[in-house]
């Protein structure tokens, strides 16, 4: 692997790592495969070394990562407040995984910010908040698990590495590159593949579960997205999916139940970014894919204040589902010098109904 880390900010970690008697492991507000992998993977590794460590997240995960070694154990904010309270007090080390600004965290932003315990950030988003101690950030990294294996290794701890461990972290590679279809422009990424494999990982299983398996509700909404509400915009090689809330109800919607459905526009020839909006209880969830370099993370950062990477990103919108489409879709004229030279044909027609 290429050599890219500090080696002085490695060593600093690692004395930190040795001299911590209480670890708490924290991620972004809704974690994905990559935040509760990159997390459950140090927790793994670190327990190996007889450490004290906890996961503590704002909120669930999707179901779809139940499968995960040490998932039980997470200390969710929403459901254990004065735990997780408890375990931000006591902790002398926080390792924040990613997430690039405290607010990420939600209302769990309070508890890192006034803890005293030395803060570790360990991230692959772009414009890192300068609010840890340590920070490894590395924007064009495939995924934080990524990031993740290559500082243990720097540190000396593969051998220390058990199939736990390296389950966690290849999940998350396999769900931040949609099973390393995107994302993956150092061939390094397949040497950590190799290297996770050879702990005994079973790729096709985290494949299956993390990404393919639905439940019933999921597929049928998932159906019903890309069948009722796909629109696709011809003249900007686009697409918007909206969902409100009663849409969710009507197909059970579980948490994590709606993941992936932004990226199935990207996948018609000619559509160069996609939009899904989906109306929660307390504001408009913005999720954006782009193909080609197309940057997303720009239009969601100036029209709604997210951001993310070039062709990965998002956003939370307070106002309306109807409001958060019109801002979206007028935008599209401003963000169309973007589209030259990162367009092919598009493969679509204007379906009429059967008679």
């Amino acid at each position: 692997m290429d050599k890219i880390l500090d080696t002085r900010k490695v060593d600093k970690f690692g004395k930190l790592l040795e001299s911590a008697s209480s670890i708490v492991l924290t991620c972004h507000v809704r974690p994905d495969g990559d935040a509760i992998g990159s997390t459950l993977g140090w927790k793994h590794l670190l327990e190996r070394l007889g450490k004290s460590v906890t996961v503590v997240v704002p909120d669930n995960a999707p179901r779809s990562l139940l499968f995960l070694p040490g998932f039980d154990g997470i200390a969710v904010l929403t459901r254990h407040e004065e735990y997780c309270e408890k375990l931000f007090r006591e902790a002398d080390l926080i390792i924040c995984c990613d997430f690039n600004q405290p607010s990420r965290l939600d209302r769990m932003q309070g508890l890192l910010e006034t803890s005293s315990a030395t803060k570790v950030l360990i991230d692959h988003h772009v414009e890192p908040s300068p609010f840890a101690d340590i920070i490894f950030s590395f924007p064009d990294m495939s995924s934080t698990c990524e990031l993740s294996f290559r500082i243990m290794a720097e540190l000396g701890l593969y051998s220390e590495m058990n199939i736990e461990a390296a389950s966690c972290l290849l999940t998350g590679m396999i769900t931040d590159t949609k099973n390393f279809t995107v994302n993956c422009k150092s061939p390094d990424i397949y040497e950590i593949l190799q290297r996770l494999l050879e702990k005994g990982c079973d790729k096709n299983r985290i494949v299956r579960l993390a990404l393919l398996e639905k439940s019933y509700g999921a597929l049928m909404l998932e159906a019903y997205a890309l069948s009722s509400k796909m629109e696709v915009f011809p003249e900007f090689h686009g697409s918007v999916i909206c969902l409100d809330k009663w849409e969710c109800e009507r197909f059970h919607y579980e948490k994590g139940d709606t993941e992936g459905i932004v990226n199935r526009p990207t996948e018609i020839r000619g559509v160069t970014f996609s939009f899904f909006l989906r109306e929660d209880s307390d504001c408009v969830k913005v999720s954006a894919r782009s193909i080609m370099d197309f940057p997303v993370n720009l239009m969601c950062k100036e029209l709604f204040g997210g951001g993310g990477h070039v062709m990965a990103a998002g956003a939370e919108y307070h106002g309306s589902l109807q409001d958060c489409r019109r801002i979206l879709v007028e935008s599209f004229p401003k963000y169309a010098a973007f589209l030259k030279g990162r367009t092919e044909k598009l493969d679509y027609f204007d379906a009429k109904p059967v008679k």
